[in-house]
């Protein structure tokens, strides 16, 4: 049975403007096919099961023929349902028509979910409404693109005397001769134009000038595809509106290394405060599959990570519930760990004043929650360090240990630390794996962001300048990266 093609429109680069009906499509995707101009971000969120196909299409650059793409469609919804993303959306110069036109000659059925276009969306986060009452009552979207040496075919007349906010794509080539034509046809040389390189984005740039020397402009800035022309005196508000390049981290470049399936926070605040980020999960948590220990044998449980939690739990209710945690005594390494455990209904009793393994034993014995009387049992990463254990051989508590889960370190690292800004550290095992996959020799002026000592410690034996937040968590972390951006 033949399946449906859904045409997405993926917007213009920030995943946040992706719709949620398209979210909801693409979790579910097995096969998808999309532009290059779709943003990284949203190719992140794809399934890993899907299979993904570039077709490759840039500006000026379609290694495979816009036909071959149409075809190639219908033969895959022939075998299910495949999804079709494009950068902005599918019918604003996307040839979304065309594709649909081959779609009904094969007779595959098909939904056209619409995403936000660039036109729009570049203008508003460099501060340029494209409609105001005071300034025009028409907004205008053409395209500046050109077939290989043929002249542009435009109006500039009719564009000239409509008067109202003139948004041009795919145009940054052409912009010179747009220009002219504009000014030929009449227009004052000094009405207000911008030009913004990839808008939405934390590397976004932007460039205020008249019509008579905007391109001029775009060529000494080097100016790049993709990027959006706007002419009209809207884009004198720039100045006044402009409230995504006014964010905190705006343009900073932060290299984000924590697990996968834990990254989301740091990285959505920091992304929300401007910062341009890369997500380089430098570790991978994996469950090991460890046998039940008796748990009447303990009188304390001790976490010290999410990742513990998590495949302790997973593995508790397979064979009972909570009820087998009553009358022990729950310890958790940080809050991130206790708020992990109360997912599963467990508050921790003792939570270290430091997110530290060897702080965390010291205080346990310090403050008599734990004794000679009691034995626990460490449930952590094999790869744990020796601090904690250590501790509570010295002062003679008894343990056992069980390795819950595994700390795999990813190849998938950057080549070089330089050029970024800083470098967020959560844990000493993020540090070890990030220096493996670069060819630093040394990471001197290198800037780590680190959560706790102990991470800190592994950071400045490598010779990175750490930071360490005041406190063990994200929102502590964040704070430390506005303090040293000054922000």
């Amino acid at each position: 049975m033949a399946g449906k093609v859904y045409l997405i429109g993926a917007g213009p680069g920030d995943a946040g403007l992706l719709t949620v009906k398209a979210q909801k499509i693409l979790e579910k995707a097995e096969t998808i096919v999309y532009d290059r101009l779709v943003g990284k971000e949203i190719i992140d969120m794809l399934p890993e099961e899907a299979i993904l196909i570039d077709v490759g299409k840039n500006a000026g650059n379609h290694p495979v023929p816009q036909q071959e793409i149409s075809e190639l469609l219908a033969k895959l919804a022939k075998k299910g349902d495949v999804v079709r993303l494009k950068g902005g959306d599918s019918f604003v110069f996307g040839r979304g028509g065309e594709e649909i036109e081959t779609l009904n000659r094969y007779g595959i059925a098909y939904e056209v979910v619409p995403g936000i276009t660039s036109a729009i969306a570049a203008a508003a986060y460099a501060g340029i409404p494209v409609t105001h009452r005071d300034f025009c009552s028409s907004l205008h979207i053409i395209t500046g693109h050109k077939k290989k040496n043929e002249k542009l075919d435009l109006d500039y007349q009719s564009l000239v005397g409509i008067g109202g906010t003139l948004v041009f794509m795919m145009s940054v080539s052409n912009a010179g001769e747009i220009m002219e034509g504009l000014l030929a046809a009449g227009m004052e040389p000094d009405m207000p134009a911008a030009v913004i390189e990839n808008g939405t984005k934390a590397n976004q740039r932007k460039f205020i000038a008249d019509v008579g020397r905007i391109g001029s402009v775009i060529q000494q800035n080097e100016v790049v595809s993709p990027a959006v022309i706007l002419v009209g005196k809207v884009c004198l508000l720039s100045g006044q509106m402009d409230w995504f390049s006014k964010l905190p981290l705006f343009g900073r470049k932060i290299v984000v290394t924590r697990p996968k399936d834990r990254a989301g926070v740091l990285y959505e605040k920091l992304k929300a405060l401007g910062a341009d980020i890369t997500s380089m999960p430098a570790v991978e948590t994996v469950p090991c599959d460890f046998p039940m220990p008796d748990l009447n044998r303990y009188t304390a449980l001790i976490f010290t990570s999410p990742a513990g939690v998590n495949a302790f739990f997973c593995r508790l209710l397979k064979t009972g519930d909570a009820r087998m945690l009553y009358g022990k005594t729950i310890a958790a390494i940080g809050n991130a760990t206790a708020k992990e455990m109360e997912k599963y209904g467990i508050r921790a009793d003792f939570i270290p004043t430091e997110y530290s393994g060897e702080i965390l034993a010291k205080e346990l014995v310090a403050t008599r929650t734990v004794t000679k009387n009691d034995r626990l049992i460490l449930l952590r990463a094999r790869q744990g360090s020796d601090d904690l254990p250590k501790i509570l051989e010295q002062n003679e508590i008894p343990f056992d240990e069980t390795a819950v889960y595994d700390i795999l370190y990813r190849e998938n690292a950057l080549p070089t630390a330089k050029g970024y800004d800083l470098v967020t550290f959560t844990s000493a095992s993020c540090v070890k794996s990030f220096v493996r996959g670069t060819t630093d020799q040394d990471f001197n002026g290198v800037s780590a962001l680190c959560i706790g000592k102990q991470t800190a410690r592994q950071a400045e034996a490598l010779g990175f300048d750490v930071i360490v937040s005041k406190q063990a968590s994200i929102d502590s972390m964040i704070e430390a990266a506005l303090e040293y951006f000054g922000a």
